[in-house]
């Protein structure tokens, strides 16, 4: 961590393509309506940066809220899963006419994208949606993105635009996130609790030291999500090559009043990924899990394959080239990849050592349970 709040690395000069994500408890104030002369600022910010050169994608919450008041729904909208859907369908309109009216009042062009889990989470799909997201962006429109909650499920969704806002960023290959949020950053602890806690400027890595600060408590009310899942965006933010950057989004003309020096935290990327481990590292679901013994996990955090000797259990129904989940012993998320085998003979072959593969297996065997090349560190 370092003392250097870093605005400046999401600057048009150092930062081509940008992803800026708005909760719905800015966007939309108490009484269900869109709160349009503080949207219009920011629409005033993305408008600037746009005629600096800077290519920006939107991730824009607030369509439950709007549809649950016009619906006239309880609890939001959140009543149930139904109700969650039809307001989503409803308010949609809404927001996509408030985003295309005061961008267009700009001299810009909104475009609406809306994405579910399995769009980002299927290879192919997760391609079709970067070549739209590329086009759209080369071509100057602005992309309005939002989850697809009226077809989504409790089960199924990413349940946050944060992390929705983070692998949109690997999606567009963006090297910025800026997370509108309403209050100004990850602290040492809860503000409101504590007089002696403070602000941290820059984040290197996501490490159990900074998770323990959001779970004891960081004051968010930041929606659905909370820090703990703008903790898990900065992951993944971080994983696939860009900055991620939490700032206070109660003030008018946010995005300038951060370049001008504005409080935040600031995760500093990692360094470019390849495009398909950068996809893995950002994958919210797994079809199986390996757990191995310390002496892999020590091995592959050295660059190594996951060999099967290092193999203590196999779970989950997976086929070759699934997704899958590496676990340590005491079941915490090390790596993940695409596995070689399917569960079954991943299984037969775990603990054993390559020469008694072939009569475990009943024929000539891989290499590896997952290939470095296809395995990304967590």
């Amino acid at each position: 961590m370092v003392a250097n709040l870093g605005a400046d690395r999401f600057a048009p000069a150092t930062c081509p393509r940008l992803i800026v994500k708005i909760g719905s408890s800015l966007l939309v104030d108490a009484a269900g309506t869109i709160r349009r002369d503080w949207l219009a600022g920011v629409v005033s910010d993305i408008a600037e940066r746009q005629r600096a050169g800077q290519q920006i994608a939107i991730v824009s919450s607030g369509a439950i809220a709007l549809g649950a008041r016009r619906l006239g729904l309880t609890k939001g909208g959140r009543a149930s899963l139904e109700d969650a859907q039809a307001a989503a369908a409803t308010g949609q309109i809404g927001l996509s006419h408030a985003w295309a009216e005061l961008l267009g009042a700009e001299g810009l062009t909104a475009a609406q994208m809306l994405v579910t889990l399995g769009d980002l989470e299927d290879r192919r799909r997760y391609l079709n949606a970067a070549a739209t997201l590329d086009r759209l962006l080369a071509l100057g429109v602005v992309p309005v993105i939002n989850e697809n909650d009226s077809v989504a499920t409790e089960e199924i969704r990413f349940g946050d635009n944060d992390r929705l806002a983070a692998r949109i960023a690997q999606a567009a290959g963006a090297s910025g996130v800026i997370l509108l949020s309403d209050v100004d950053g990850l602290y040492t602890a809860n503000p409101a609790r504590d007089a002696s806690a403070t602000l941290i400027a820059e984040v290197d890595e996501v490490d159990d030291d900074i998770r323990a600060m959001a779970d004891g408590g960081s004051d968010s009310g930041m929606g659905s999500g909370g820090m703990v899942s703008k903790l898990e965006a900065a992951r993944i933010a971080q994983a696939g090559g860009a900055h991620l950057a939490i700032i206070s989004g109660k003030v008018e003309r946010p995005l300038a009043a951060f370049a001008a020096g504005g409080r935040g935290t600031v995760f500093l990327s990692r360094g470019g990924a390849s495009a398909r481990k950068a996809w893995l590292a950002g994958r919210l679901t797994a079809h199986g899990i390996i757990t191995i013994d310390a002496g892999a996990v020590a091995a592959l955090k050295q660059g190594s394959s996951l060999l099967a000797a290092g193999a203590t259990r196999v779970t989950g129904g997976f086929a070759r080239g699934d997704v899958i989940e590496i676990s340590d012993p005491a079941g915490t998320r090390v790596a993940r990849g695409l596995s070689e085998y399917d569960a079954a003979d991943a299984a037969r072959i775990a603990g054993h050592r390559r020469d008694a593969h072939a009569a475990l297996l009943g024929y000539a065997p891989r290499a590896a349970l997952v290939h470095r090349d296809h395995l990304v560190l967590l």
